[in-house]
């Protein structure tokens, strides 16, 4: 079993726990996502500081096969992608 990490900023964790969900996630304690074949754990870290701006940041680990994580961020990085406004 692998596991990948990625920080991902911008997005709440609540939102990310939600796109997860969507991709046939179940919700568990402790901010823990798993779907068929992998699994998530969400962790908020400490906001990122650009000078005066703070920026949300979200830890995402993910646990499973290679095939089926790199699936898995297909599905998933499209829907993170934010435009700014």
């Amino acid at each position: 079993m692998a596991t990948v990490t990625h920080d991902i900023r911008g997005i709440p964790l609540w939102l990310l726990r939600d796109y997860l969900i969507d991709l046939d996630g179940q919700a568990g304690a402790d901010n823990l996502v798993a779907g068929p074949g992998w699994r998530a754990q969400l962790t908020r870290l400490a906001d990122f500081r650009i000078g005066s701006l703070r920026v949300g940041e979200v830890r995402l680990e993910l646990s499973g096969d290679d095939e089926t994580i790199a699936r898995l961020e297909r599905a998933l990085w499209p829907k993170l992608l934010r435009g700014g406004g």
